[in-house]
């Protein structure tokens, strides 16, 4: 692919492609003018000026006004500065965004793109270090992107402005410094395709975000100890590529789910609920879920790496099926 950059650069880029592409694009939130950009790229108000708006400190107002220049022909990019936020806006998110098109019997498109950072970061606390992809996935009318690579954020991103739907678009913190290959030329990467990120024979690990991080260094540990494992990226939640999670199980019969949020009605629940379902009989070992404990996630980082799951709670799983 000819250049490594960044995950943030990579969002930088998307951003401003797809702004030079399309007139109607633009992007607002909370301090996005007047300073080096957030993702770490050329600053973005510099080269679109006022198509690049700073908002109040108001999630329901911004997050209402994104909705409301959709509707009318506009394809908002809305940045949370925490995907935390995204409790203030919830009405606008759950009950109108999420909504607007059904309502409207498909008159209506919705192509809005709220982007939110999540996860812990590292002494941020529990009000802004939560996972919160489970919450949004329950809500019919919201797509759900979780993209784990430079490569995947870019090229999901563009995918992502161009849908007529509402997109939720998570992002982890500890990725943006990430790197990794991705091309000059222009691509788009579709919603509902995952990837085999690893191959392997004995068990399945499905995993997105900082978490697949933590579960490639897994398999390398377990790959010593003679363990041969699968890594499946499924990139979007909604719609989740269920095929491709499932002719992984069916070659390996074991499955582990990892995922930052806490373990009680996160995503990985309903990933193994449909595995449970689709393909009980490719199944030679109970379906384990790894994440993080049911608490709120604490300030000290010693606490804090003793909530999160780590790579030797995957360990720990993958060992106990196989």
């Amino acid at each position: 692919m000819g250049r490594n950059i960044t995950y943030a650069q990579a969002i930088n880029e998307a951003i401003a492609e797809e702004m030079s592409r399309d007139s109607r694009v633009f992007l607002m939130g909370e301090d996005l003018r007047g300073r080096p950009s957030l993702w770490r790229g050329k600053p973005l108000d510099e080269l679109f000026g006022d198509r690049v708006i700073n908002t109040p400190i108001s999630e329901p107002g911004f997050v209402g006004a994104g909705l409301g220049a959709a509707l009318t022909g506009m394809r908002p990019i809305v940045q949370l500065m925490f995907v935390d936020l995204a409790f203030v806006a919830m009405d606008q998110i759950v009950n109108q965004v999420a909504k607007c098109r059904y309502m409207s019997g498909g008159q209506s498109k919705v192509p809005l793109v709220i982007m939110a950072p999540e996860g812990a970061s590292g002494m941020a606390a529990a009000q802004h270090s939560q996972s919160l992809e489970g919450l949004f996935i329950h809500i019919p009318g919201l797509k759900v992107v979780v993209p784990s690579t430079p490569y995947d954020v870019k090229g999901l991103l563009k995918t992502a402005v161009r849908d007529d739907d509402p997109v939720i678009f998570l992002t982890h913190k500890r990725l943006l410094a990430s790197k990794g290959p991705v091309p000059e030329e222009e691509y788009l990467i579709p919603f509902g395709q995952g990837a085999v990120k690893r191959e392997g024979d004995d068990v399945t690990i499905v995993a997105w975000l900082y978490t697949l991080t933590k579960s490639l260094a897994a398999a390398e540990k377990l790959e010593e100890e003679g363990v041969s494992v699968e890594v499946i990226d499924p990139k979007t939640l909604v719609p989740l590529d269920g095929k491709t999670i499932l002719e992984s199980v069916k070659k390996t019969g074991r499955l582990v789910i990892a995922e930052e949020e806490c373990k009680r009605g996160g995503a990985a629940a309903e990933v193994a609920a449909f595995v449970a379902e689709e393909g009980f009989n490719f199944l030679k070992a109970p379906i384990k879920r790894v994440a993080s404990d049911d608490v709120p996630i604490p300030y000290a980082k010693v606490m804090e790496d003793f909530v999160l799951l780590q790579v030797e709670d995957i360990v720990k799983a993958v060992k106990e099926i196989v």
